[in-house]
C-alpha cells in the first residue's frame, strides 16, 4: 500500500465572512471521513444516529448524536459516513484570531478563551446540553454574516457555562509543535484506519516512518500516552462497538472483522474498554439514550 499523506484540510469561509458555517444532510453529503488538521476551530453537530469519534489519539463511540469542540491543529477524523443515520450534521469553522489576536483575553470573553485553549485536546458536551446547544448551532443555518456571528459567540458562551463536557485527550496531544510531527503521525494514524483489520507488525509501521522499532515506541508513547499496540486495539474495539449496533451478524465475526484473532482476547478488552462484554453492550443499545 502507498502512503498516506496527511491531509491539510483548506478551509474558505463564506463570501463576506469570517466564518465557515455548512449544514451536510441525506442530500448533501459530508466527506469521505479522512485523518486531518486544520489551524481552524471546529464545532460539529452531529443531530442523531451512531458513530465513530476519534480526535488526537481518543477514541470513542457515539449514540443518539454528537456535539463536539475541535481546536486549532488538533487531528481528526470525519464523524459520520454512509452508516452513520443522522439526519444532519452541522459544522462551523474559524481561525483563533478571526476576531482579532486579543479578542478573547478582554475580561468579558476571557472565559471563552480559556475553553477554547482546552478545545486543542478535544471537547464532546452529552446529554440535554450537547442537544440544547445543538438545536442553537442548527438555528443559526439562514442567518445574515453578523446575525451568524452573535449567534456563534452566544453558542461559544454557553459551552463554556456547562459543566455537561468531557475533554478527551487529558493529558495533551503534541504534535502541533512540529510539522514533522504532524505528517508523522498522521501517516501512522492514516496506515491504522486503513489497515487495521489484519495485524500490523512493528516493523512494518516503524519502516514506513524511517524509524527503528525502539525510536517509534518512545516517539508514540511520547505523543499519544498510548503504546502502538494499545492504540490499535483502542481503534479496532471502537469499530467492533459500531458494528455491534449496525450489523446484526454474530459477535465472533464481529470479533474477526475488527482485526482481533483470538476471540477471548476480544472479549476480555471489550470489557475493559467499555465495562461491558460484546453481548451486553448490544442488548444494552437498545435502552439506552444518551
Amino acid at each position: 500500500m502507498k502512503n498516506v499523506k496527511p491531509a491539510l484540510e483548506k478551509i474558505t469561509p463564506e463570501f463576506g465572512s469570517s466564518l465557515y458555517y455548512e449544514t451536510f444532510s441525506i442530500e448533501n453529503k459530508n466527506k469521505t471521513p479522512i485523518w486531518h488538521y486544520h489551524p481552524e476551530i471546529e464545532i460539529v453537530y452531529v443531530n442523531g444516529g451512531t458513530g465513530k469519534r476519534q480526535m488526537g489519539s481518543h477514541m470513542s463511540y457515539y449514540r443518539n448524536g454528537a456535539l463536539m469542540l475541535i481546536g486549532s491543529n488538533l487531528p481528526h477524523c470525519g464523524f459520520t459516513d454512509g452508516m452513520t443515520g443522522n439526519s444532519s450534521e452541522t459544522i462551523i469553522q474559524m481561525l483563533p484570531n478571526f476576531l482579532g489576536s486579543s479578542f478573547f483575553d478582554i475580561p468579558e470573553m476571557n472565559a471563552i478563551g480559556k475553553l477554547l485553549e482546552q478545545a486543542k485536546k478535544g471537547i464532546v458536551f452529552h446529554g440535554d446540553t450537547k442537544r440544547r446547544i445543538g438545536a442553537q448551532i442548527e438555528s443559526l443555518k439562514g442567518l445574515g454574516s453578523f446575525e451568524k456571528l452573535i449567534g456563534i459567540l452566544q453558542v461559544l458562551q454557553e459551552m463554556q457555562k456547562t459543566n455537561d463536557y468531557t475533554v478527551l485527550n487529558a493529558e495533551g496531544f503534541t504534535v502541533e509543535t512540529a510539522l514533522q510531527d504532524n505528517n508523522r503521525i498522521n501517516l501512522v494514524f492514516n496506515f491504522v484506519q486503513q489497515e487495521f483489520g489484519r495485524p500490523i507488525p512493528l516493523e512494518e509501521i516503524a519502516d514506513k516512518v524511517s524509524m527503528s522499532i525502539p525510536g517509534f515506541c518512545r516517539y508514540f508513547k511520547k505523543i499519544t500516552g498510548k503504546t502502538f499496540t494499545q492504540f490499535v486495539n483502542e481503534y479496532r474495539l471502537v469499530h467492533a462497538a459500531k458494528l455491534l449496533h449496525e450489523k446484526q451478524t454474530s459477535i465472533t465475526d464481529i470479533c474477526y472483522e475488527s482485526g482481533f484473532s483470538n476471540f477471548s482476547h476480544f472479549n476480555k478488552l471489550f470489557k475493559q474498554f467499555t465495562g461491558k462484554t460484546p453481548s451486553m453492550y448490544r442488548n444494552e443499545l437498545k435502552y439506552i439514550v444518551t
